[in-house]
């Protein structure tokens, strides 16, 4: 056998794991996480003046939506219809005021129940630059737990279970933030994880999730100055505020998306996408085993 047979069948060996039901999500969750993770040192680095942080945090955002065509290309030989340019800028408008939304009415009742004090302005230039960040967030977050993590669960057992499945390990994930609870992952897994897979199903478009992340995002941490996720990074903010009182309605140390306010907000329009998809025959069943 000559040396080209064998790189040809080495070639068709590599190609049918990489395509294999197991293998194609390991290598897209690989390659967007080891993207997600170069990108952060890039955001991290160029988060010296507002303009640049803005403008790498989008620039990563728009490579990461790219790197995530081009694996669905080769490892799937299609094109992404979840990430459809013609529903862009209503998906991602839709989401992002959906997002802002959502937490301008749990931050409203933890505020009149005393557990949010506003305590002057913050900075526009530090607003910008956390938003260049979360756009890149939600973007890398969105690719890996919507766009590879929930499509995988669902061609395995079907919409419910993926939605639930993906929402646990979305929580999960947030246990590796400095002021994580486990409360505080519960609450992401409900408000977070359900509401997100919930939109997807609802849209199969990765659009509407990504607006929703990034809108919720940067109202949480860029607009009303409180901690996103348990983390203790110091996000430029519009507003400069401390929140406390019971854990129960403020989040405590995690930050207001700990609060049962921010799950049962969340939970409302978890329900309608739900409802939705459900009405429009997007919820898909668990696929029968071959005999």
């Amino acid at each position: 056998m000559t040396p080209q047979n064998n790189e040809r069948r080495t070639d068709r060996r590599d190609d049918r794991w990489t395509r294999s039901s197991w293998g194609r999500p390991l290598v897209m969750i690989i390659a967007l996480a080891a993207f997600s993770a170069l990108a952060g040192l890039v955001n991290g680095a160029a988060d010296a003046t507002p303009a640049t942080g803005l403008l790498f945090g989008v620039l990563t955002a728009a490579l990461a939506v790219c790197l995530y065509r081009w694996l669905i290309r080769r490892l799937e030989d299609r094109d992404p219809a979840e990430l459809r340019v013609a529903d862009a800028r209503s998906g991602l408008r839709q989401g992002v005021l959906i997002g802002l939304g959502a937490f301008a009415v749990t931050i409203a009742v933890i505020a009149l129940s005393g557990g949010y004090h506003l305590e002057g302005w913050g900075s526009f230039g530090g607003a910008l630059s956390t938003l260049g960040l979360m756009c890149c967030v939600a973007v890398t977050e969105e690719l890996i737990f919507r766009g590879v993590v929930f499509r995988f669960l669902e061609e395995k057992a079907g919409t419910w279970a993926a939605v639930a499945a993906s929402g646990v390990i979305f929580g999960l994930v947030h246990l590796v933030n400095p002021e994580a609870t486990l409360w505080g992952a519960f609450a992401i897994a409900v408000e977070a994880g359900l509401l997100l897979a919930a939109a997807y199903a609802a849209t199969r478009s990765l659009w509407l999730p990504i607006g929703l992340h990034l809108g919720w995002n940067m109202a949480v941490g860029g607009i009303f100055g409180t901690t996103v996720s348990g983390s203790t990074a110091d996000f430029g903010s519009l507003l400069e505020a401390t929140v406390t009182g019971p854990q129960a309605i403020t989040g405590g140390t995690f930050g207001p998306e700990a609060s049962a306010i921010a799950i049962l907000t969340c939970l409302i329009p978890t329900t309608l996408f739900l409802r939705h998809a459900k009405r429009h025959g997007r919820l898909h069943p668990r696929p029968t085993p071959r005999s």
